[in-house]
């Protein structure tokens, strides 16, 4: 964070000072009870219902309290501690973080989409990190309650800032974008997901539609040309730039020849009426895609296409994406547990299409959650995706995806088919049938420990 006076907060704030110095620097800011205070120097803002432990905030200070609570309250505070009583702490919460983003006129890039924003936002940075000081979202921690620690890791020294935008329910998205305030806007693709926050699909497209709005005046949408349901989204009311991405003649970017070979992706990018070569590392479709929306966005920010290409050509895949290994009796697990959704699912089939020919073929798929009440009806689309294939193996596990095997049995599927509660004796069922010739996909919910470690079990050590 950029130091700030506390002088200069207050009278950003116009706030009342209760007790305290106020001629010292806040290096930290979060909100009081969803952030953990860890260091001194630290704005805090307080709610009225918010219970205060004034010596933990007295023994991390200086530190600084912003509430809207009663003069009675807030006198309380101890001698290392500044208050500020405000009028509205809402209004001051927003006010300072509009304040704070505007200090700093660099690019900021806000990424959604059901599949593909944690690694196009990874690419993003890795392509940037090289010449810029880049702050980006942790991993897949995209909830907005981050929002304000991300945005208050942005600094003089920071030259861009790229981040992934979480979506619950509907407002979420809308709700980091007025923090963010980002200069460039992704939308991935838009499958399947949070249904149960949204109602609908309608519903879950009305919201990744926020974005749109969200973008800062003569800012860049960038947007798949390809994916029927980002089609949906009404860009009537954007006066920005808006760019395309896929493999249609619609898109700024497009890819050609894309093929599969060892480790990655090989296709050609046309651009500007340019043709470069370019190769990804990790395997599908899918990551061409995330390229070419990567590539698009930093080509905004002003680097060479050429550039970016031969940047994203080193960037490292993230654990457990569609992550090889080596397991049990010389096979190959594809270890696809960070995500799960139907457009996920889906993705994943697709790259076995591609590299399965000739191999022995094992699913192994857990419950899909956040589906509403939808959940049978994707779990069954999954199951007829499933049967069209040549599959040796189907195994289910969690109660949801056994409509998955239901599904598959129902369309006549050759595989061999077990349906599990959980992990339990899944193993037992398993390693009599891997072998070198063996290509083993496993599917579970980011949020199973269970499914997780049973990927993990499966891998050679």
């Amino acid at each position: 964070m950029k130091p700030l006076r506390v002088k200069e907060i207050r009278n950003l704030l116009q706030g009342e000072l209760i007790s305290g110095n106020e001629l010292w620097n806040v290096n930290n800011a979060i909100y009081y009870n969803r952030h953990d205070l860890t260091k001194s120097n630290t704005l805090m803002f307080v709610s009225r219902i918010d219970a205060i432990n004034w010596h933990e905030i007295n023994n991390k200070g200086p530190s600084l309290v912003i509430s809207d609570k009663p003069s009675s309250e807030l006198k309380n505070a101890l001698p290392n501690t500044t208050v500020i009583k405000v009028k509205s702490l809402v209004q001051s919460y927003w006010k300072f973080m509009d304040y704070y983003r505007n200090l700093f006129q660099i690019p900021v890039v806000a990424i959604t989409g059901t599949c593909g924003k944690t690694t196009t936002k990874e690419m993003i940075k890795h392509i940037l990190s090289k010449d810029w000081n880049i702050q980006a979202s942790v991993s897949s921690k995209n909830e907005p309650r981050q929002s304000l620690p991300y945005l208050m890791g942005i600094d003089e020294k920071t030259k861009a800032a790229v981040f992934e935008l979480g979506l619950g329910n509907i407002g979420n998205i809308k709700h980091q974008c007025n923090i963010y305030q980002p200069t460039i806007g992704i939308i991935t693709n838009i499958g399947v997901h949070h249904l149960d926050g949204c109602g609908n699909l309608e519903g879950y497209i009305k919201a990744k539609s926020e974005i749109v709005e969200g973008i800062k005046k003569d800012g860049i949408l960038i947007l798949n040309a390809d994916d029927s349901n980002t089609k949906k989204v009404p860009l009537h009311s954007f006066k920005g730039k808006i760019l395309y991405f896929g493999v249609s003649e619609k898109s700024h970017f497009r890819a050609s020849n894309i093929r599969f070979i060892n480790r990655g992706m090989k296709f050609q990018i046309h651009f500007s009426n340019q043709t470069y070569d370019a190769f990804i590392p990790g395997y599908g479709e899918h990551q061409v895609y995330n390229a070419l929306a990567a590539i698009a966005a930093v080509n905004e920010m002003g680097m060479d296409v050429k550039e970016a290409i031969s940047r994203i050509a080193t960037y490292k895949n993230m654990t457990r994406h569609l992550e090889f290994s080596n397991g049990i009796g010389e096979s190959t697990i594809i270890d696809d547990t960070w995500t799960n959704n139907p457009t996920s699912v889906e993705a994943a089939l697709k790259v076995l299409d591609s590299i399965g020919q000739g191999k022995k073929i094992i699913l192994v798929l857990g419950d899909i959650k956040r589906l509403g009440n939808f959940e049978k009806k994707y779990h069954r689309e999954i199951g007829s995706l499933v049967a069209k294939r040549n599959i040796h193996t189907l195994i289910t596990i969690g109660s949801k995806a056994e409509e998955i095997a239901k599904q598959a049995m129902e369309e006549g599927i050759e595989a061999t088919v077990h349906v599990f509660p959980n992990v339990t004796g899944v193993i037992d069922v398993l390693k009599p049938i891997l072998d070198r010739n063996t290509i083993l996909l496993i599917k579970g919910p980011m949020s199973s420990r269970s499914m997780i470690d049973f990927a993990n079990s499966l891998k050679q050590k």
